[in-house]
Formats: C-alpha cells, structure tokens, sequence
C-alpha cells in the first residue's frame, strides 16, 4: 500500500473497541501492515501459514481477517470506500441502478460436500459467487452458494439484502436466467425493476451486452487475484469476505490517483 493509498484509507478504518472506551486488548501491530498482508495473501493466493515474514505473523493476521469477517466490519470498511470512489467521479453515495449476475467456480478439496454442487450449465463442480454491483462496476452485494443453486433462488435473498441496505435503489439489470416469477416478486416484494437484458438468437461469438459487461468487468477482474481463481474457503461467510478484499484493492488505487478537476 503506498502512502497516498493509506492516506485515503486510514480514516474510513472502523474504530476498534478498546480506542472507544469499549474495554479490550490494544491491537499489537499496525493496521497498514496487517491490510498490506492480506492483501497479499489475496492478490498472491498463497496459504495463510505460507505469509512472508516480512509481515506480521501469519496466526495474527488471520485473526484479523476473522474478526472483520464474523463483525461484518470488512463490509463496512468496503462501503464506506465504495461512497468515497462514487462521490469522488460526481455520483451519489447511495446507487440507483445495479445489476445482477453469478459466476461458478470449482472448489478445492477443503470444500465440504454441504455447500458445494454441480453447475451443469457451465460443468462446473464447486460453488456459485452471486453479486450485485453498481453502474460503476462496484460492489454492492455478495452471496456464495453450492453451485446448483439456481440463479432465481439465490437473487431472491441476495437482493432483499442489496434492497434493505440501499433504499435509493430502483433499477437492477439481468441476463435471461433471471426470467419468471422473480421479475414479479422484485416488483412486488422489493419495489424493484428488474430489466432482463436477452442476447439475440442472431448473435455469434462474443458480443458485448448492454449494462452485463460491468458486472463482467468485476468477475474478470476477481479471477486476477489468484486468491479466487478457485475456491479454497471452507466457510461461505470466508469466501464472501475475500471476494470484498480485491474491490477494497482496486478502490483504494482508484482514491490515490491524482485528481483531475473537471471541465
């Protein structure tokens, strides 16, 4: 992390509990060095007993990582920064429009069998990333599942979350495997337009889409970081928290770039 990446950062850290009077033992190594660790860890994808000791060790960085994982706070961490790049491009904090898709994944052998599956569209044996992000291609919501989960079923819960947390939010886009019941059900239930946006029957080879290519912008830019290449999580709830680390990565260059004034 260089010094005008952690000058962003450094104050939209959450405050720990023993600086706010809440009692606790003081943190015993700096957070730059601990989020430059992970960061590592994630953009390397190397184990977690494997952490050069160039950083702090490897038992206290995971500690980190779970506490921010079981306290939501990585979240938090993530979207106070998503606020910051939004406001910094002329946009509101809060996101009107989105859009929605899913990627699978194979799994590693750590994987149990209760929370991996078989994907037969794309003959993938592992697990399912469903996220939600922004007309800036940031992320807005994440769930992981087995991968035969369907897509309908995971978007209902996934966007009941996205819609509690950002109530500006009116407009979602999707491919064709979100059609059915569920564009009724987010009109109904969430107060959400859902806008399928279908490929047509003329098409050959790759062709950009309308409003998919930024949630596909984001998956490539996951499959960058060697971390996510491949599921190695036991835990859902640890495969959603690193899918958070690489967007905090990319946000936080995009802070400590020099601003450039419009007009």
């Amino acid at each position: 992390m260089t010094d005008a990446e952690w000058a962003e950062v450094r104050p939209l850290l959450p405050t720990p509990g023993w600086m706010r009077g809440r009692g606790g033992r003081p943190e015993g190594y700096c957070h730059r060095a601990v989020l430059d660790a992970i960061r590592y860890l994630v953009d390397n994808g190397v184990k977690w007993r494997a952490m050069p000791a160039d950083f702090p060790p490897w038992d206290r960085v995971y500690a980190f990582f779970r506490r921010w994982r079981d306290h939501g706070l990585v979240k938090e961490f993530h979207d106070r920064l998503r606020g910051q790049v939004r406001e910094r491009l002329g946009r509101d904090a809060e996101p009107t429009a989105g859009v929605i898709d899913s990627q699978s994944v194979k799994a590693d052998a750590v994987v149990g069998a209760d929370s991996r599956g078989y994907d037969g569209g794309k003959l993938v044996n592992g697990r399912k990333r469903h996220v939600v992000v922004d007309t800036l291609g940031l992320l807005l919501g994440v769930m992981v599942t087995a991968a035969d989960t369907g897509d309908r079923t995971a978007a209902q819960v996934l966007l009941r979350q996205v819609a509690d947390a950002h109530h500006r939010l009116a407009l979602v886009w999707a491919d064709g495997g979100y059609t059915g019941s569920l564009v009724e059900h987010c009109l109904a239930a969430l107060a959400l337009v859902l806008v399928i946006v279908k490929r047509s029957d003329d098409m050959r080879g790759f062709v950009v889409l309308p409003k998919r290519w930024i949630v596909e912008r984001l998956f490539a830019h996951l499959m960058r970081t060697r971390r996510l290449a491949r599921d190695f999580e036991r835990r859902t709830a640890s495969a959603e928290a690193m899918i958070y680390w690489p967007v905090i990565l990319l946000m936080t260059r995009r802070l400590a770039r020099p601003h450039q004034s419009r007009g």
